[in-house]
């Protein structure tokens, strides 16, 4: 299971970036071709969160589509499936350009004003 790696990975990069605020939402932008199942990765990221600054953060997932650059004919397209191949003329020389993609967009910190009131 490789999300819980991920969901180790994550943790790490919003704690780092936090600088021990609480962490309340993590975005993470997550290309199609990483395969990674959303149900495995919001409970990895359960488990590695307990007990640190992320515990109880909300895990935004937005999936990125598969998408491409034909070299052939220069068409950007979405592909149906594998092989990626382009839609305009069904060429193989296809660079992807999005899709394989597994970032942090964005943080969500408690303010200083939340934390002083204990929020």
């Amino acid at each position: 299971m490789h999300e819980l790696a991920i969901a180790e990975s994550l943790a790490e990069i919003a704690e780092r970036h936090a600088a021990g605020r609480r962490v309340t939402r993590i975005e993470v932008h997550v290309g199609h071709l990483r395969q990674v199942v959303p149900a495995a990765l919001e409970f990895a990221f359960e488990l590695v969160a307990q007990g640190t600054a992320l515990d109880g953060a909300e895990l935004a997932l937005v999936e990125v589509p598969v998408t491409g650059r034909c070299r052939s004919c220069g068409a950007e397209s979405r592909p149906d499936g594998f092989p990626l191949t382009c839609r305009a003329c069904g060429g193989w020389d296809f660079a992807v350009t999005a899709g394989d993609e597994l970032r942090v967009e964005s943080l969500d910190l408690e303010t200083k004003e939340e934390i002083a009131h204990g929020r």
